[in-house]
């Protein structure tokens, strides 16, 4: 089984290192010590965590969403947007999650989306894919 530093698990949780010690000394986040005595995350501590997290409406998913069928819901702040005439290039960027969507000119002017407004970007795909870091890569 994985396990990570505090840093690599912040990462991967999206949060700041500082978070993931208070989480941690809360009982939140399963936590123990390697053989050279450096706090550890086992793989499956912040699997779970991100998961209850999500459905609990933390990481920046609210809590109060609207019902939807639609289970990866991205936080984030629009980075860049590009309207032309029909279609606009829309930018987010989720903690370290870039999402870039195509949407209607239309639907830019009903969301008033501009450059700095927080959004909720939802993705539904019949497809993923997962790559995994060769050994040795954090």
């Amino acid at each position: 089984m994985p396990t990570y530093s505090i840093g690599q698990a912040a990462r991967l949780l999206g949060v700041s290192p500082e978070t993931v010690r208070r989480w941690a000394d809360g009982g939140r986040l399963p936590m123990g010590r390697d053989s050279s005595g450096n706090r550890v995350i086992d793989g499956v501590g912040p699997a779970r965590f991100a998961k209850e997290c999500a459905l609990g409406g933390v990481h920046g998913i609210p809590g109060d969403a609207p019902p939807t069928s639609v289970r990866n819901a991205f936080t984030g702040i629009v980075t860049a947007l590009t309207v032309d005439d029909v279609v606009a290039r829309v930018e987010v960027q989720a903690g370290p999650h870039q999402v870039v969507s195509l949407v209607t000119r239309e639907a830019v002017k009903e969301l008033d989306l501009a450059v700095g407004v927080t959004v909720t970007a939802r993705v539904k795909s019949t497809s993923l894919h997962v790559d995994r870091p060769r050994r040795g890569s954090s």
